[in-house]
């Protein structure tokens, strides 16, 4: 008979690699494992601006365009660099005012916003200088972030983490069945998250007027692992 089976040309040749359809038939289990990771902050991200009212247009946008030079002055000569400014919202809108009787309101004057994001990477200075910007013309604040200037380090280290929780939970539950467990049939990343951790380090900038605790930044990672079964 010249042609082998495929069953039989597998035996000849040696393991070839099971197709998906192969793996399907065999007994699986599948865990999903998690791995966490938590590093102190290296580099803040705020969100500042200033906002001003003024009879005109005109005059509301001069306004809050001479207080927000002024903030940006102030940052620059506080060491933060330029690629680490950035205008992230420019508005001017009209104020209306509805008459106390009835009648059709009318615009009483304008409000022009200019809102900046700003990344502090010396985090020791950084109540400092949030205080000297709000001195010096910012009235207002939408917030405080902290994160890692180069996440891939605990990226990595939250998927092995993930992958080695997988690999314990696997083992436990089969040792449990009264089973082993088999190889690796397939990998899928859930995936891999940052996010700010419980505030683990509650220390304030020292000597500053504001003060700041940067916690630690959780970085989170998941993946879904299928393992073969054997008796």
């Amino acid at each position: 008979m010249r042609h082998l089976s495929t069953l039989a040309a597998a035996a000849l040749l040696g393991a070839a690699p099971a197709s998906a359809q192969d793996n399907a038939m065999l007994p699986q289990i599948t865990v999903t494992g998690e791995g966490q990771v938590e590093a102190a902050p290296d580099m803040a991200t705020m969100t500042l601006g200033v906002t001003t009212e003024a009879r005109t247009a005109a005059a509301a946008l001069s306004d809050n365009s001479t207080q927000l030079a002024q903030v940006l002055a102030r940052l620059r000569a506080a060491g933060v660099a330029e690629r680490d400014l950035q205008t992230t919202g420019l508005s001017l809108n009209p104020n209306w005012q509805a008459p106390s009787e009835g009648g059709t309101p009318r615009i009483t004057g304008y409000v022009a916003s200019n809102m900046l994001t700003v990344r502090l990477r010396d985090l020791e200075a950084m109540g400092g200088v949030l205080d000297a910007a709000i001195g010096d013309g910012a009235n207002t604040f939408n917030g405080l972030s902290f994160g890692l200037s180069d996440p891939a380090p605990a990226m990595a280290e939250a998927r092995r983490l993930a992958v080695a929780d997988a690999i314990a939970r696997a083992t436990l539950l089969t040792e449990a069945a009264g089973l082993t467990l088999g190889p690796v049939l397939s990998i899928s990343e859930g995936g891999v998250r940052a996010q700010p951790g419980p505030m683990f380090r509650m220390e304030a900038v020292a000597d500053a007027p504001v003060p700041v605790a940067g916690g630690a930044v959780a970085t989170q990672a998941s993946v879904t692992i299928v393992f073969g079964l054997g008796e």
